[in-house]
C-alpha cells in the first residue's frame, strides 16, 4: 500500500476543561489539532504509512506540535519551515442545550503566508499513492488555496488519487473571496467528495428537497440525499465516489450519527445513537480517516468501507482531543454490533 499525503494547517488547541466556560475557567487545556492532521493520526494508527504536510516556524511551539505528530507515527520530513507563528483556536465545550464554541486566532499564521513552490509536491508525492485536503485550507488565505490547487494538479498528473472533505467554515472566509468561488476549480480535481448535511448547499448550493439541517431533531432520512450525491457527481464528473455524512443533533451531549456513499449505488450506514459524547471535534475528520483507510484495504467493498468510517468516527466522540485514538480491532468490534464498552481483561 502506498503511502497517503495530506496538507493543511495543525493548531493549538487550548480548551476549557469539562464543560466550564471561557469566562469561569482558571486553566487552559493545550493538544493540537487540525482537519488534515486529524485525518493523518487516524490513518497511522490504522496502520497506515502518511506523510503529513503543513508550514510551521522555526520555534519551540512548532516543535512541540512536530513531536506530537512524530508520537503518533505520522511523517513529518515534508513540514516547510518558515514564517511567525502556530495558529491556535479556542474551545469552550458546550452541554445539553448549550452548543460548543470556538474562537480561531490563526490570522498571519504559518501556513496562512504559505505560496506556490514553497514545497515540492512531486518529490513529496514520489511513492504516495493518495492525496487528501479539506475546505479548511484554502479558507485560510489565497496563497494557501493557491498552493492547495498547485497540490491537486501535480496529484492528478501523477496518477494519485485525491479526496476531499468540503468543510465548510463561514468564520475563515475572509480574504475577499467566497467559498463557491474558489472551491470549484480545487473539487473539480477530486476522485472522493465528504461532505455533510450543509457543506453542498453552503458551497455548491446544492440540498436536499424539504430539509433544515439546523432542526434535525436525530431525524434525518439517509435515502434524501442521494440527490445531493448525484448532483455533485453532476457538477464534478471525476469523482467516483461521494460521501455525506449525517449528524442529527438532538443536543450537544446527544446525537444521532450515520453517512451514505454514492458510487454505483447508494450505501447506507448503520445509523449510531451517541448519547453521552466527550467530544465532537474532529468527528467529520475520523470518519475521513477511517472512510481512506476502508477504501484503502477492503478491496472495492464500498458498504464495509462506509461502515468501517462511520463505526470509527462514532468511536471518536468518546475520544477526548481532535485525534481519533482507537484501533482496527475496536472499530470492527463495533461494526460487528458490540458497542457494550466492557472491560477488556
Amino acid at each position: 500500500m502506498k503511502k497517503v499525503v495530506t496538507f493543511g494547517e495543525i493548531m493549538l488547541r487550548l480548551a476549557t476543561p469539562g464543560y466550564l466556560r471561557f469566562v469561569q475557567s482558571e486553566n487552559l487545556s493545550a493538544t493540537f489539532g487540525g482537519g488534515e492532521a486529524n485525518v493523518a493520526v487516524s490513518l497511522a494508527n490504522f496502520g497506515v504509512e502518511v506523510d503529513y504536510v503543513t508550514r510551521l516556524p522555526k520555534n519551540d511551539i512548532a516543535e512541540w506540535c512536530i513531536a506530537n505528530l512524530r508520537k503518533y507515527n505520522v511523517g513529518v520530513s515534508n513540514i516547510a519551515r518558515g514564517g511567525d507563528r502556530v495558529g491556535i483556536y479556542y474551545l469552550e465545550t458546550g452541554a445539553v442545550s448549550r452548543g460548543s464554541k470556538v474562537i480561531y486566532d490563526r490570522a498571519n499564521s504559518a501556513i496562512a503566508e504559505i505560496k506556490p513552490g514553497m514545497i515540492n509536491w512531486r518529490e513529496v508525492f514520489k511513492d504516495a499513492g493518495w492525496f487528501h485536503w479539506t475546505g479548511i485550507t484554502p479558507a485560510i488565505s489565497q496563497g494557501a488555496a493557491d498552493v492547495c490547487l498547485e497540490a491537486i494538479k501535480v496529484a492528478n498528473e501523477m496518477g494519485i488519487t485525491v479526496s476531499t472533505d468540503l468543510n465548510y467554515r463561514k468564520n475563515l472566509w475572509k480574504y475577499g473571496k467566497t467559498a463557491s468561488e474558489v472551491m470549484p476549480a480545487l473539487v473539480e480535481g477530486c476522485d472522493v467528495i465528504l461532505g455533510n448535511e450543509e457543506d453542498a448547499e453552503k458551497v455548491f448550493g446544492i440540498k436536499p428537497q424539504g430539509f433544515d439541517v439546523t432542526n434535525t431533531g436525530g431525524d434525518i432520512n439517509d435515502a434524501e440525499f442521494e440527490s445531493v450525491c448525484r448532483q455533485l457527481k453532476e457538477h464534478f464528473p471525476r469523482a467516483q465516489k461521494v460521501i455525506i455524512t449525517l449528524r442529527g443533533s438532538i443536543n450537544a451531549n446527544h446525537n444521532t450519527w450515520g453517512g451514505v456513499l454514492y458510487s454505483d449505488k447508494l450505501y447506507q450506514s448503520q445509523r449510531y445513537d451517541i448519547t453521552h459524547i466527550v467530544d465532537r471535534v474532529g468527528g467529520g475528520d475520523s470518519f475521513m480517516g477511517g472512510l481512506i483507510y476502508g477504501l484503502l484495504t477492503y478491496d472495492g467493498n464500498d458498504q464495509k468501507a462506509l461502515d468501517f468510517a462511520v463505526a470509527a468516527s462514532c468511536l471518536k466522540h468518546t475520544i477526548y482531543g481532535d485525534f481519533n485514538l482507537v484501533s482496527v480491532a475496536e472499530v470492527e468490534t463495533l461494526m460487528k454490533g458490540d458497542g457494550s464498552g466492557r472491560v477488556s481483561r
